[in-house]
């Protein structure tokens, strides 16, 4: 594909990325912008965690169910002897 990129931009390439009117260039924007997305949400999880909120406190802010939340981060938490 033309304009393909799998390189994440910085905070203001990104910004000007989403805006580009080559949807190549947006669209590889949208994925670099999910994946720090991601990234945040496990920094802030993790924190919340270490600060004692329960799962449910956490799917509250996150606006998610608590099923939701714990099965997308429990495992990994598991996996890094982050939960028991």
């Amino acid at each position: 594909m033309a304009g393909e990129n799998s390189t994440q931009p910085d905070a203001a390439g990104l910004a000007d990325a989403l805006a580009d009117k080559d949807p190549a260039v947006g669209l590889n924007a949208v994925w670099a912008l999910r994946h720090l997305l991601e990234q945040v949400e496990r920094l802030q999880v993790d924190n919340a965690r270490a600060l004692g909120w329960s799962w449910q406190d956490i799917a509250r802010v996150l606006r998610v169910s608590k099923q939701a939340v714990h099965e997308k981060h429990a495992p990994r938490r598991k996996a890094v002897g982050l939960e028991a």
